[in-house]
């Protein structure tokens, strides 16, 4: 057995979270939502166990190294941090049915990584432009974002369909925070991902200029980074000072995160800096 293993099984655990959390919700059983909760923290636990042997495992062939290094590690470490960011959620608000929209994008993630057969879960030694010290800042600020955004896509998804029963009719939206409570979550899930992503594309641009000269070089990565950026701090000052709210923060948090998937996979598959990123 292996870290690769471990987490093959953990990706199951995150399954049975998200659909514990999804019957929760369904069948309007709030107690189904207790063992939801502690089973997202045990898929967390051993997600993190992955991790940390993954670690050790690259010192034991030699080549150790922070496990950030390539498309499979980032998607384990990007399950853990959407898993760790909602259980905060849910500690600090206690609204448990934003499981059912979250956890489902841990699970998916882990689930690409561990199933999908053009993604090897090989342990290889760093590309030269990756041994850096930057490198642990650089991806945990990233991700960090990103699950932000993660959750307020899945919050914002939660608000649009609450707006379909606006006289809350249906027995399926009982569950649901009010509409208000969703929008002001979403905007603080943007706050927190936006200070996140911009510290990671500080520490990336010093990263750039250590490992190739320039700061800032318009490759595809750094230029869709930039568009994220842009997106969400459109939201941000809509929000501020256009007192905009709502449906219409929902949206451009979909567009924002929609910005995120395509940072984060599509531009690998374009030639560039970040190319390694495939492998």
């Amino acid at each position: 057995m292996n870290s690769s293993y471990l987490l093959s099984i953990v990706t199951f655990v995150y399954g049975l979270g998200a659909f514990l959390y999804l019957a929760a919700w369904v069948f309007q059983k709030e107690s189904v939502a207790v063992p939801a909760r502690w089973v997202t923290v045990l898929a967390v636990l051993g997600n993190t166990a992955g991790i940390l042997w993954r670690w050790a495992e690259s010192y034991q062939l030699g080549i150790g190294h922070a496990p950030f290094s390539n498309l499979y590690e980032s998607l384990v470490f990007c399950a853990w941090t959407i898993g760790v960011l909602y259980l905060w959620l849910e500690y600090r608000y206690k609204i448990r049915i934003i499981g059912a929209f979250a956890t489902p994008l841990a699970f998916l993630a882990l689930a690409y990584a561990s199933l999908s057969p053009g993604i090897s879960s090989s342990i290889t030694p760093l590309i030269p432009a990756l041994k850096s010290n930057w490198l642990m800042a650089h991806v945990v600020t990233c991700f960090f974002g990103y699950a932000a955004f993660a959750l307020a896509f899945g919050i914002s998804l939660m608000y649009l369909v609450k707006l379909l029963d606006p006289q809350e009719r249906s027995r399926i939206l009982e569950m649901f925070p009010p509409q208000r409570t969703l929008d002001e979550l979403t905007y603080q899930m943007v706050i927190f991902g936006f200070l996140f992503l911009t510290i990671g594309i500080i520490t990336g641009a010093v990263w750039a200029n250590s490992a190739w000269g320039s700061y800032w070089s318009w490759d595809p990565k750094e230029t869709w980074s930039l568009i994220t950026w842009l997106v969400y701090a459109a939201l941000i000052h809509a929000r501020m000072m256009r007192g905009w709210q709502g449906k219409r923060i929902a949206y451009l948090s979909i567009l924002g995160f929609a910005a995120v998937i395509f940072t984060y996979f599509g531009v690998n598959y374009l030639p560039g800096l970040h190319s390694y990123a495939q492998t």
